[in-house]
């Protein structure tokens, strides 16, 4: 699943005095099973981009053709399908819903798309003790750590089996030992599953394992190099 980014721009209050350019007419190219950091300071458009890559923000103008189609031109129906079929989100505060068990977290995706409850108990449970995290399947997330809850949401992240997971900031909250592990297990799953997986992060462990950095200063790309 490749995706291309044809002169996509985004400003917030258009209307306003003080419009606010997040993003400037980007063209980018990002091929199946890239392992990509988008860097920059805060304030240049990365967590922006990854939002619009994603489908949970829309253009102001320009395209995002995933396999050649512009989901900016998708209705909301057929947005939220491609969000819960083909791409996975790690967000920095985790977003884990609090009621849940870890287990009942990873498996929510999947009763969405429709699967068994077989399926769906079998495939989260693998994940979690794939993550590290076999003994805490049955806790909500306020009694695991702030690394376990990040380990849940990668497992959620993956569950639906995405074509490109989106991580803002994946290891803002997290110690150097549960950054490390947390990238082992991305790592893993990008070679050998083939996700995509693209981060915005200021992170230099992050940035020092990442196959592509691309550098965003106020809205733009200043620089893309392979590592």
């Amino acid at each position: 699943m490749s995706i291309e980014i044809r002169q996509l721009s985004k400003v917030y209050n258009p209307e306003s005095d003080f419009p606010v350019h997040a993003v400037k007419a980007l063209d980018l190219s990002i091929k199946q099973g890239e392992f990509v950091a988008v860097m920059g300071p805060s304030g240049s458009g990365k967590t922006t981009l990854l939002n619009m890559i994603g489908g949970i923000d829309s253009p102001t103008s320009g395209a995002v053709c995933i396999d050649d189609n512009d989901i900016c031109l998708l209705d909301d129906k057929a947005l939220i399908a491609f969000r819960r079929d083909h791409v996975g989100f790690i967000f920095q505060d985790y977003s884990l819903l609090p009621v849940l068990t870890a287990l009942e977290n990873v498996e929510f995706v999947m009763q969405l798309q429709g699967h068994s409850e077989q399926v769906c108990r079998q495939r989260a449970t693998e994940l979690l003790n794939q993550v590290g995290l076999t003994d805490q399947l049955h806790k909500v997330p306020a009694k695991l750590s702030g690394g376990q809850q990040q380990r849940v949401a990668v497992a959620r992240a993956l569950a639906p089996r995405p074509r490109f997971v989106m991580a803002d900031e994946p290891t803002a909250n997290l110690d150097a030992k549960s950054t490390s592990e947390l990238l082992d297990i991305m790592q893993q799953l990008n070679e050998k599953e083939g996700t995509t997986f693209i981060f915005s992060t200021h992170d230099q462990r992050v940035i020092k394992r990442a196959k592509r950095v691309i550098v965003f200063d106020d809205g733009q790309l200043v620089e893309d190099k392979q590592q």
